[in-house]
């Protein structure tokens, strides 16, 4: 992969806590580049709070993690203003989500009400408490973990929430000799190792040059495309939104920065596809009677509609 320097740095660095998941580690990096939220979707004990640690850690960013439960309130969260005798003012109380990088660990654990405290601040950066309405630091990300496996105890995200997650993916079991590496200690899942690659001032001025990647209107033209395709085939009921179309164009920006280019192509538009897509499409009941899944159906669109043969780059 040709890739700048910076960003071979943050790479090698995540990589000395997570093993064996480069195009994971890719992936998520592209989304930080392109302002998303990530969404991780894994059974227990595969890395993902590692990953997240690890990238706090390698571009300088200040986190917090919250292990959600049936407890956890809204205030937890956001914060909460508290009237202070002394002074006779109220004095607000940061919240955990007062970040750069929030990891919400378990997010279906609790209750809808408390993962609704997330929508405002995920979709405007900001969060209103008793009419107040407080900005979050520049840049703030929400990296959320799930188990799809266990649903005891457990509240499905409601969809107006899962489009606010950039990307969902899956880090998966590792390979045989990743897991031997892993049993030996070379793995080293001690994310003290991880050091700071950028500044956060690096980490920004990234971002800038990421939103300046250029995307033909032949591209855009298949992006939207695509999306039209999601919400009228047979086994659909819900399609990819406007908000997910954008995500895919921002997503698309970045990976293509990823791979050191200043354009994009139509593969990088197939290779981020699915993850930006997965998680905002609902299956019909033929599409269950059918026993198709979610990932069979955008593979069968990425399929049908035919790739720009060429692009025009921007001189």
């Amino acid at each position: 992969m040709n890739i700048n320097e910076p960003v071979q740095m943050v790479v090698n660095e995540v990589k000395k806590a997570v093993t064996g998941k480069d195009d994971c580690i890719y992936k998520v990096f592209a989304a930080i580049l392109a302002g998303g939220h990530i969404l991780i979707e894994d059974v227990p004990g595969v890395g993902k709070t590692t990953l997240a640690t690890a990238f706090s850690k390698a571009l300088s960013l200040e986190n917090h993690r919250m292990q959600f439960t049936p407890d956890v309130m809204p205030a937890d969260i956001l914060g909460f203003n508290m009237f202070k005798k002394e002074t006779g003012d109220f004095v607000y109380y940061p919240g955990a989500i007062m970040c750069n990088l929030f990891l919400a660990d378990e997010i279906n654990r609790t209750s809808p009400k408390t993962q609704s405290a997330l929508l405002e601040v995920m979709e405007e950066g900001c969060v209103t408490i008793d009419g107040e309405t407080r900005k979050v630091p520049d840049p703030f990300i929400v990296m959320a973990t799930q188990n799809p496996k266990g649903s005891s105890g457990t509240q499905l995200l409601p969809e107006s929430q899962l489009d606010r997650f950039m990307i969902c993916m899956s880090m998966g079991y590792p390979e045989l000799k990743d897991e031997v590496a892993i049993l030996k200690g070379k793995s080293t899942s001690s994310v003290e190792e991880v050091k700071a690659a950028l500044s956060l001032e690096q980490l920004i001025a990234m971002k800038e040059r990421v939103e300046e990647v250029y995307v033909s209107d032949r591209l855009f033209s298949y992006v939207a495309s695509l999306a039209q395709a999601t919400r009228e085939h047979q086994y659909i009921e819900l399609g990819l939104s406007p908000r997910g179309s954008i995500a895919c164009v921002r997503m698309i920006k970045a990976w293509a920065y990823l791979k050191g280019r200043d354009y994009v192509l139509p593969e990088d538009v197939a290779e981020v596809f699915l993850d930006v897509a997965k998680h905002r499409i609902v299956l019909n009941t033929k599409a269950r009677v059918a026993r198709v899944s979610t990932v069979g159906v955008l593979q069968e669109i990425l399929a049908k509609i035919k790739q720009p043969t060429s692009y025009m780059r921007k001189e």
